[in-house]
């Protein structure tokens, strides 16, 4: 499996919709709606991207940002700016992976690798005339913009993180096998099997890749996958405690409690009948 995919699908990004903004000189835009992740592709002009509480990024004509977390930001530039800009909804804000996404990625427009250019030029060209189906089209092509993006993050940077351990192919075949079987009897030894390492190696090699210890990251992804089954499947508290291999409902209601904050039933009652 494909781990990048796996999240992907359990992110449950949706496409909101893409507009030109075309903004006059000395504006000051601020995108603060809670829920929303932004994209934004500078044609014209240049400005400023200010993301609270971090650095102040300058944009260029050609520059795309793309902000997989929704932190709130600002638009502003003492020149006139023609900026193509786009919103998803992320389905399940609370995923443990959202939050390990950097904040802002910056593609180059030119990348012949990461490929944005035609999906912004077909992106622009729907938004400023929409034909038949366009919603439609206009939602396939932003997930392909996100993957891209994505894609060109885990392919370029230095750093650590979740995408960073992608390009470890024995760290990302772990995290693959996690997500497709959160409920396995998961420990330290058959983890450290799967990556064909020894159990010291891999240990050391998760924790300073992802920022923590591989067993908390299996019971974060657990307890993930336990909210979807309670809120949108409607298991009982006894079957998603099956069904993510633990032995007793009782001691799978107190991880969900440590880890969320909440007890499985409440959010089971919680959620809408289907």
């Amino acid at each position: 499996m494909d781990p990048l995919a796996a999240v992907l699908r359990e992110l449950r990004f949706e496409s909101v919709g893409y507009r030109w903004l075309e903004f006059e000189p000395g504006f000051e835009f601020d995108f603060s709606e809670p829920g929303l992740c932004g994209v934004h592709a500078v044609e014209d002009g240049d400005c400023d991207l200010l993301v609270r509480d971090g650095p102040t990024m300058p944009l260029a004509p050609g520059d795309v940002v793309v902000l997989p977390r929704g932190d709130p930001h600002v638009l502003r530039s003492d020149r006139a700016c023609t900026i193509l800009c786009g919103a998803f909804l992320v389905g399940e804000a609370e995923h443990p992976v959202l939050g390990a996404l950097p904040h802002v990625i910056a593609v180059p427009r030119d990348d012949d690798v990461a490929a944005v250019g035609p999906l912004l030029e077909l992106l622009g060209a729907e938004a400023r005339a929409p034909g038949a189906g366009g919603e439609v089209m206009m939602a396939r092509l932003s997930d392909a913009l996100v993957v891209q993006a994505l894609r060109h993050y885990a392919r370029t940077a230095s750093a650590s993180g979740w995408l960073g351990a992608l390009r470890d192919p024995d760290i990302a075949r772990v995290l693959a096998a996690i997500h497709a079987e959160p409920g396995r009897a998961w420990d330290l030894a058959t983890l450290a099997g799967s990556a064909g390492l020894s159990r010291a190696t891999f240990s050391a090699r998760f924790t300073a890749l992802l920022g923590q210890p591989a067993m908390r990251y299996v019971t974060s992804i657990r307890m993930q996958r336990a909210r979807t089954l309670l809120r949108d499947e409607r298991l009982t508290v006894a079957a998603v405690a099956s069904r993510l291999g633990y032995g007793s409902e009782a001691s799978f209601a107190m991880a969900f409690k440590r880890v969320t904050g909440q007890s499985p039933g409440s959010v089971r009652a919680a959620a809408p009948a289907g």
